[in-house]
């Protein structure tokens, strides 16, 4: 009898060991897995951030702008209309502070195409084309996320220039569509080219954030 208790002390013993090891490592490497966001001070910053009127990715939009607003930039949302609320693929409502054709790139540090479905809408936009190429010109700092940088791809401005997009291996096309326009494809999460910062979707979305923060911390 007196061995069973010994027998069933140790095994507690050994099971409360295993437990508190295990949350003592999971709390470790949680601590590790989440480095604390370097802190920049980019007030006076402004960053225009372009959406479709309907179908934008909710994620890319959200979490890019969170990340330029805990670090002190003024946002500025941009679509078609100003009027009725831009909808998010996943049902996103925003209101948009300037129309497309009003906005002027010399009031911004960086103009951003936020991706999702909707943005295909601004691949053949000549608009759209006319501000990306002004934003070069004035040396802008340029973004697009997802989909979008296939939008820079079609304005021209990413000859020579090292870029990433959305694809999966069923659909390759917007890869095509970069390395049509001269672009070299990088297949990592975001990639920075001097001061054009392409991402490839959602997943990528607080590191695009952080790495248009950190240019803007730069200028």
């Amino acid at each position: 009898m007196f061995k069973k208790i010994i027998l069933v002390i140790i095994i507690l013993i050994i099971v409360f060991l295993i437990v508190y090891f295990f949350f003592i490592n999971k709390k470790f490497s949680n601590k590790i897995s989440m480095p604390e966001e370097k802190k920049l001070n980019l007030r006076g910053k402004k960053v225009a951030l372009i959406i479709a009127q309907e179908g934008f990715e909710d994620d890319e939009f959200s979490q890019t702008k969170d990340v330029l607003i805990r670090q002190g930039a003024e946002i500025s949302v941009v679509s078609k209309n100003t009027v009725l609320p831009a909808l998010g693929k996943y049902g996103l409502e925003v209101i948009p502070d300037i129309k497309l054709d009003d906005l002027e790139v010399e009031d911004f540090n960086a103009i951003v195409f936020i991706g999702g479905p909707g943005a295909t809408v601004y691949v053949d936009d000549l608009r759209a084309h006319q501000i990306i190429k002004e934003a070069v010109e004035k040396k802008k700092i340029l973004g697009a996320i997802c989909i979008a940088p296939t939008i820079l791809a079609k304005a021209g401005v990413l000859r020579g220039v090292e870029a990433t997009v959305w694809s999966n291996a069923f659909d390759p096309s917007a890869i095509d569509v970069l390395k049509e326009s001269g672009a070299n494809y990088i297949d990592k999460p975001v990639v920075i080219s001097g001061k054009i910062v392409t991402a490839n979707g959602p997943s990528a979305a607080s590191e695009f954030g952080e790495a248009l923060a950190s240019l803007l911390g730069e200028e």
